[in-house]
């Protein structure tokens, strides 16, 4: 009866899914097809879960970018070192190590420098197939055979499959080596492999935020990530702003430039997007021909740029009136949102024309500070009558830029593909990754933040920003929603309750203009006080539907300063910080170039790098980046592709596969002639 009961149950439940499963027989008309489905996905959820690869904060510094990606944090030299680590010497496998990162650079020198080159080829190629093997242990023969170039896959599957030992194969494998090289393909067809490996050593890029500004090759990277397999971004500030200045927020945009020119950077914005600095160079030189601009100097620290005292002075000048601009601009969003609480962010107004100082009461939470004496009071675009008022030439040059911005189609494909891979959170196998903060009350609880005509916390407000976000470059251009969302871009970049920002204020007037440090502080939020503590790291993670011993926040924003001790890993292991550290202009402070981070089937592994010298050096010297472990987290059990979010959709189709079945059994659904 019990058993009878459970046949009724399950036609029962089978008569519900009918309808999906009629649709899923359409694919599947056989129960053979269905059967040969069901045991390919079982056999996937019994594979080890593929590598992923997390980076954070790359701020434009394209070369060192590119290496990490290359290397995969250390991973490639790794499995190299499993492989060979008894047969090469040290040298040898960073000679290897190199080919694999950059063949066609690599190969040129090669060939310079060896002897005999047929027989180096033999042994290269030989060590390459092995690698390629060992990188794909992962992986069904399908995924890797979709991995692989066209041209050569079907080659390169004959080899990854026959290791050799039978000594018939053996001539066969020697024989197709022999023909590569006769054929003078080889070199084509080692580049062909080395970009296979790269390609199979990581499943899964994460890149949490801050892609834009400081470095010179923002766009570089954008079209690296675009060309990547399997990627997702997680947006930071610096990617907010420049998502900001594509959707039209003149402040946004006012920004932007002031952030390259104080690094001495214009790459991106003229190099890359195209956008016409020329007016306001013009502008500058005319406005403030006999400023000297000294509070305005590029920090060219380590760049690579270097310029002539004429064109850093012109840097300057440009500097400098846009600064202005962006103050003028930032008071009109902020008397347009009060809801926005800034008002003490607008200082113009504030300055004694006649003592030459600044009242900065009531700019800090407790009222302190007080009047300071200006380091520079040549404004000659300020009326003290309207401070906030943008001169003709300034609201001519505001126009110019942004259509200028509009116009650029280079900009614009980046910023889509910002939008279409990126968000502003992700849950991804147990790991919540966003790039800067979670706003916390006082108590270390979730803080509630007003988007809006509504207040939000925790999941539900990253959601919302996200919607917002999106607003901002997708609504109907003149309807209220985009006009709101494109303000709304700019509150995101420096906001105190921006989780994206989460500080009491961005002050960078007072760092241009005051001398006493103290005025420049920026209170951080709770977020920052309470992240070393695991009850509230579990609370974050508990609200965006994670927990367990396997659970992590991984996020990136503020440099690890290890010369001052600080440590990547806080709450007990619970929080990962992996700012990148690839900015130049912040390896002085953190005394190395930051962290990225591995996860692999057996668990976590944090990377810490020294400062990438160049490209150049890396492929003539060796000098790649120097990595080490330092924190390796194994997981409570070896990770299954069945335990990742990928697998939990395998698993759901081998049940409605198993349903399938049943009803092609029981008679619910005829089998139809297989489409095969």
């Amino acid at each position: 009866m019990v058993m009878e009961k459970e046949a009724i149950e399950q036609v029962d439940q089978l008569q519900k899914d009918l309808r999906y499963l009629q649709l899923l027989s359409e694919r599947f008309p056989t129960s053979a097809e269905a059967t040969s489905e069901m045991i390919n996905l079982e056999a996937i959820l019994n594979l080890p879960k593929g590598t992923e690869h997390f980076l954070a904060d790359v701020h434009g510094e394209y070369e060192a970018f590119n290496h990490v990606l290359k290397n995969a944090s250390g991973s490639i030299l790794r499995k190299i070192k499993e492989l060979f680590g008894r047969q090469m010497l040290e040298h040898e496998m960073a000679e290897f190590a190199t080919l694999v990162y950059y063949p066609q650079e690599k190969l040129g020198l090669i060939k310079e420098e060896c002897k005999s080159l047929e027989d180096w080829y033999k042994v290269t190629l030989d060590r390459l197939i092995k690698l390629c093997r060992k990188v794909s242990e992962k992986y069904t023969r399908s995924k890797v055979r979709k991995a692989l170039p066209p041209h050569y896959s079907y080659i390169i599957q004959e080899l990854l499959h026959e290791e050799g030992v039978n000594p018939n194969k053996s001539a066969y494998i020697a024989s197709i080596f022999s023909t590569i090289i006769s054929s003078g393909k080889a070199d084509d067809f080692i580049i062909s492999l080395c970009d296979t490996i790269k390609r199979l050593v990581i499943d899964r890029l994460h890149v949490v935020g801050d892609i834009f500004d400081r470095g010179p090759g923002a766009q570089h990277i954008m079209d690296t990530i675009m060309r990547y397999h399997n990627v997702d971004i997680q947006w930071g500030n610096h990617d907010i702003l420049w998502m900001g200045a594509a959707s039209g927020n003149p402040a946004c945009i006012a920004n932007v430039i002031r952030i390259a020119l104080r690094y001495a950077n214009l790459d991106t914005i003229e190099e890359g997007y195209g956008i016409n600095m020329l007016p306001l160079a013009r502008f500058a030189m005319e406005t403030y021909a006999n400023d000297p601009c000294e509070r305005f100097k590029p920090k060219m620290g380590d760049s690579d740029i270097s310029y002539d005292e004429k064109s850093a002075y012109l840097i300057s000048q440009m500097h400098k009136a846009i600064a202005i601009i962006q103050f003028k601009l930032e008071y009109q969003l902020i008397k347009e949102h009060p809801e926005y609480e800034m008002e003490n962010r607008n200082l113009l107004h504030k300055i004694d024309w006649e003592k030459g100082t600044l009242d900065l009461t009531g700019t800090k939470p407790d009222g302190g500070y007080g009047h300071h004496p200006m380091l520079d009071m040549h404004f000659p675009t300020v009326d003290p009558k309207d401070p906030y008022k943008l001169s003709a030439g300034e609201e001519n040059l505001v126009n110019q830029l942004i259509t200028s911005f509009y116009r650029s189609s280079k900009l614009h494909e980046h910023i889509k593909a910002l939008y279409r891979l990126g968000s502003m959170y992700l849950v991804c196998n147990g790991n919540l990754l966003y790039h800067a903060s979670m706003p916390l009350d006082s108590k270390g609880e979730l803080k509630e933040i007003r988007v809006g005509s509504a207040s939000y916390k925790g999941r539900a407000l990253l959601d919302k920003i996200d919607s917002v976000v999106r607003d901002a470059y997708q609504a109907l251009p003149g309807s209220t929603t985009k006009k709101k969302s494109v303000d709304y871009m700019w509150y995101l970049w420096c906001g105190a309750n921006s989780p994206l920002f989460d500080k009491s204020a961005m002050t960078t007037f007072e760092r241009y203009f005051i001398q006493d440090k103290e005025t420049h502080t920026e209170e951080k939020g709770y977020y920052y006080k309470f992240r070393n503590q695991e009850k509230a790291i579990e609370l974050i993670l508990k609200d965006f539907g994670l927990g367990g011993p396997d659970s992590h926040i991984i996020n990136g924003h503020v440099p690890v300063k290890a010369k001052k001790g600080e440590q990547p890993l806080m709450a007990g292991g619970k929080l990962l910080v992996i700012d990148g550290g690839f900015s130049r202009a912040y390896q002085s402070s953190t005394g190395i170039a930051g962290y990225t981070l591995i996860f692999n089937s057996r668990g976590l592994q944090l990377v810490q790098h020294e400062p990438f010298s160049s490209t150049r050096e890396a492929i003539e010297n060796l000098d790649d980046i120097r990595s080490v472990t330092i924190i390796t987290e194994q997981t409570s059990h070896r990770i299954l592709v069945e335990d990742t979010d990928v697998g939990k959709e395998m698993r759901s189709q081998v049940d409605n596969l198993k349903k399938l079945l049943l009803a092609y059994d029981l008679g619910l659904i005829k089998e139809k002639e297989s489409s095969k």
